[in-house]
């Protein structure tokens, strides 16, 4: 079980978690038998959204490009108010872009699983389009390159794992749950929500530049940049699916499904919306109050502040936002210059800090950024992918699994077992048993 999976897992036996989380790790564990009616209520939630796509599968290339167009000009005029010293779109500071991430990894858990139930049409070449779109999330086996993996990686190196998110969070993994699973009924819908997820859109090139602006690895966003082009990548193979896929004779009410799963992308709230609802000091209070329910007992009398102990202040429902005041009242916090030289950043940052592992590194980067305030630190940039090691990760994980019963690989292929090192070698078979395999470039 991936620490994704497990952190999901610990949230879903809470007794506070609610419908959506639940389902949505009931989806990962493969039972759900409620999945096929869930997904048929969000698709009636969609036929209520309106969309872009022109009227007619002919349409569709023409589009495609003028979409790809307006997104490449729109990032163009981005690029320039930038270099004019406009300040960044989305991401106010790190702790901003951490939260986001959070925010985002319940989808980015399942990458790709709307289309896993097309594994088993490997022999059918219709499907090798969204076969092999499949298979490139996963990696085609590769750890380097899978993307459930390199996402997993990238939260691991922050610190930025959280199971506290809003059920909101998993409405759009969980439907790339139910698709995959149920893509023998719905399958105009998993190539309508392929099609429209799988068009490059504007807020992955700003979040792939800001993100290395502010010194975190954009490799996951970046890929998908690259990964999904309009002219040979994950785009052009999703309209490929709708003319390949479509019955003779009965394209009208095929196109029409395909538009109800289009739609499907619609539900829940958009990235740019999503990212400008982050409030720096609510997050800080919601992570001081979180700790203050293991932390009222744990420090001694002769810890006080304004003539309180500790203690008493962790002790009282409410109390964090003057708690926080208090701190700068006292002189333990200094609001708007470099944090370190607060004294409370060096009672909690640093090896030998008296609270050293009490705060992970997200609540750092909260505490960090509320204190800075005005205060902007040297910039960072990082090259997307620059993390990764430059050797030793080709050796093979371990021998390739002498099994090639193809139903027994496709079910370690599935949700995101696909990211452990079972998954990964039962991907490397699965194209060596169906000679899907690309040929290498010599």
């Amino acid at each position: 079980m991936t620490v994704m999976t497990r952190t999901l897992a610990a949230a879903a036996g809470s007794a506070t978690a609610d419908c959506l989380l639940n389902r949505y790790q009931a989806m990962i564990e493969g039972h759900d038998p409620s999945a096929a009616q869930w997904l048929e209520m969000q698709l009636a939630r969609a036929d209520q959204l309106p969309d872009d796509l022109p009227d007619t599968p002919a349409q569709l290339n023409a589009w495609s490009a003028q979409h790809t167009d307006q997104v490449a000009s729109d990032y163009a005029a981005y690029l320039r108010a930038r270099q004019q010293g406009a300040p960044r779109y989305y991401f106010n500071n790190r702790s901003q872009a951490m939260w986001f991430l959070q925010q985002v990894a319940p989808t980015k858990g399942v990458d790709g699983a709307w289309l896993q139930g097309t594994l088993q049409h490997w022999a059918d070449p219709r499907y090798h389009g969204l076969i092999q779109t499949y298979l490139e999330e996963l990696g085609n086996g590769d750890p380097r390159c899978n993307h459930v993996l390199i996402y997993q990686r990238l939260l691991s190196r922050l610190g930025a794992h959280s199971s506290l998110l809003d059920d909101e969070r998993y409405l759009q993994g969980a439907l790339q749950l139910a698709l995959g699973q149920h893509s023998e009924r719905y399958l105009p819908e998993v190539i309508g929500y392929n099609l429209g997820y799988e068009q490059p859109p504007l807020h992955l090139l700003i979040t792939t530049y800001e993100l290395a602006e502010l010194g975190i690895d954009g490799h996951y966003f970046q890929l998908h940049v690259t990964i999904d082009n309009a002219a040979s990548g994950h785009a052009q193979k999703s309209i490929q699916a709708v003319h390949q896929l479509c019955p003779a004779g009965d394209e009208a009410q095929f196109y029409a499904r395909v538009r109800r799963g289009y739609r499907l992308n619609n539900l829940g709230i958009d990235t740019p919306s999503l990212i400008a609802s982050f409030d720096l000091h609510a997050q800080l209070i919601a992570a001081l109050e979180q700790k203050s329910l293991f932390g009222r007992f744990m420090h001694a009398d002769r810890c006080r502040l304004q003539k309180r102990t500790i203690n008493q202040w962790l002790a009282e429902p409410g109390a964090m936002p003057a708690f926080i005041d208090a701190m700068c009242e006292q002189g333990w916090i200094k609001r708007g210059e470099d944090p370190t030289q607060s004294r409370w950043w060096k009672v909690i940052e640093g090896p030998t800090a008296p609270m050293f592992g009490v705060f992970t590194a997200y609540e750092k980067q909260l505490w960090h950024d509320w204190i800075a305030a005005d205060w902007q630190a040297p910039l960072r940039r990082v090259q997307p992918g620059s993390w990764e090691p430059q050797s030793g990760m080709d050796t093979p994980l371990a021998p390739l699994p002498v099994d090639q019963n193809i139903a027994s690989l496709i079910e370690r292929m599935l949700g995101n077992r696909h990211a452990s090192p079972d998954g990964l070698l039962a991907t490397r078979a699965y194209l060596r048993a169906t000679g899907l395999t690309q040929e290498a470039f010599d």
